[in-house]
């Protein structure tokens, strides 16, 4: 009897330093997974693991515990740095992958190749001004794909090059140092980059003795050299560099073209009808007189208009939490200017202080968003794959995010009012700055800004 119960007590014993050491490994790999960096960022479990962890617990732990994990992950990354430094204007394909979504298992096919530009530097903060000038941005032109740095640097390559091992880039120059010299200005970031009839058009952040300003230039298409001159100029200044500035810029209809600009900071400025800041305009190409389309942005990370739907899509940036899409359904609002809310509303909380913002939208007057995430994912560019082209006879929404390193997909209804299915595809330790479908190749190009790269999205 007593071996017999000695038998079931030492059972107990292995059982228990079984349980804790699965456990120990399990709190371990937790533990580098959130200290890493490397994380999803929408993991709710991760996210929850860190944040009962103190920041200079983890960083210290990530320092000193994780040391050789650690220096293994940044070698990896500083090879990756120096083989882009190396390689020139050659746009080699350094990565291959093949990724399946979360909810529908769906395959895509990711081909990555270097862009010669600076990359982020996140010991800088998101707040560092330096890396305004490392958000990249492009466009496709017919068989040609043009990229434009955050320092103003422009490179083509040849769009059928994706199908070889290097894209072959080449400088085009321009004029943008001359003209910030010429307003005695320095250039604080470029924040798109949009092509339409013949014209190549930028929106760019400049500071001079006013303070710091966002305006959009043009230039007629030409592979040696872009000679861009005003398009729209605001005249808004405001004092010091912040990540509110919007920019993006965008086809529209009756010979106009959309422009966002963010509120930059200016707590009032969304609601007032005075400036363009918080603002998405539609300005004439030919007399560059503007209307306000809608108001009560934050930060307009990402616009589309889509014709058939007679619909404008814009993605912003909420604080903490709270990013959105917001729709303008232009039929139904005809009469109307759209007010999404901000700085009054919003479904993020401030970073600092009270959470004085309003959770509804409709019961204050304003404009419900149609879609919001909180945590946030650092909500980018969107774009529209019609029933036309995708594989499926199906209408998608595709969004792109920085930090959660993402591109959500949408199934959306025949009137855009409602998300039939919802997907995403999750690429490690990355951010997306821009993306685009090219109809003539099926592809997705897709702008990552760790490395930097280009990259092309193949549905299988």
């Amino acid at each position: 009897m007593i071996k017999i119960f000695q038998t079931m007590s030492n059972n107990k014993i292995k059982t228990l330093i079984l349980f804790l050491i699965f456990l120990g490994i399990l709190s371990f790999s937790l533990a580098w997974i959130a200290v890493s960096g490397g994380h999803d960022k929408q993991n709710r479990l991760i996210l929850f693991f860190k944040n009962i962890i103190p920041t200079p617990v983890y960083q210290k732990a990530r320092d000193v515990i994780f040391i050789i994990p650690h220096l293994k992950e940044r070698n990896k990354f500083y090879k990756t740095q120096v083989d882009k430094y190396e390689q020139g204007y050659e746009g080699n394909l350094f990565n291959t992958e093949i990724f399946i979504s979360d909810n529908y298992k769906d395959k895509f096919e990711l081909k990555e190749f270097f862009l010669p530009f600076k990359r982020l530097d996140l010991s800088l903060g998101w707040h560092g001004e330096e890396n305004s000038r490392r958000a990249h941005h492009f466009e496709i032109i017919g068989d040609k794909v043009i990229v434009i740095s955050g320092e103003a640097e422009t490179i083509y390559f040849d769009k059928q090059n994706i199908s070889s091992q290097k894209l072959n880039q080449s400088v085009i120059k321009n004029n943008l140092k001359n003209i910030l010299e010429k307003d005695n200005s320095k250039l604080i970031g470029i924040r798109d980059l949009y092509f339409e009839d013949d014209k190549v058009y930028i929106s760019m952040l400049s500071q001079n003795e006013r303070g710091i300003t966002i305006n959009a230039y043009q230039a007629k298409l030409n592979y040696e050299n872009l000679f861009f001159e005003d398009f729209f100029i605001t005249d808004h200044y405001w004092a010091g560099y912040n990540v509110y500035s919007g920019g993006r810029l965008e086809k529209y209809k009756d010979n106009k073209i959309l422009f966002s600009v963010g509120f930059q900071g200016m707590w009032p400025a969304a609601q007032s009808k005075e400036n363009t800041l918080g603002k998405i305009i539609a300005i004439d190409k030919d007399t560059r007189e503007f209307e306000f389309v809608s108001i009560g942005h934050r930060n307009p990370q990402g616009l589309k208009f889509i014709e058939t739907k007679n619909i404008i899509v814009n993605t912003e940036h909420g604080p903490k939490g709270g990013d959105e899409i917001n729709i303008n359904y232009l039929n139904k609002n005809k009469n109307r200017i759209p007010n999404y809310g901000w700085a009054i509303a919003s479904y993020g909380v401030n970073y600092v202080g009270p959470d004085t913002l309003l959770k509804s939208h409709e019961k204050y007057g304003f404009d419900e968003p149609f879609k919001w995430y909180t945590p946030a994912i650092g909500i980018s560019q969107l774009e529209h794959l019609p029933k036309d082209e995708s594989p499926d006879n199906k209408d998608y929404m595709y969004v792109s995010s920085l930090r959660a390193g993402s591109v959500y997909i949408y199934e959306m209804n025949s009137e855009f009012d409602k998300i039939l299915k919802e997907d995403r595809i999750w690429f490690n330790s990355k951010r997306i700055r821009d993306i685009k479908y090219d109809k003539e190749t099926s592809l997705f190009f897709i702008l990552f800004e760790f490395t930097p790269s280009i990259a092309v999205l193949k549905i299988l």
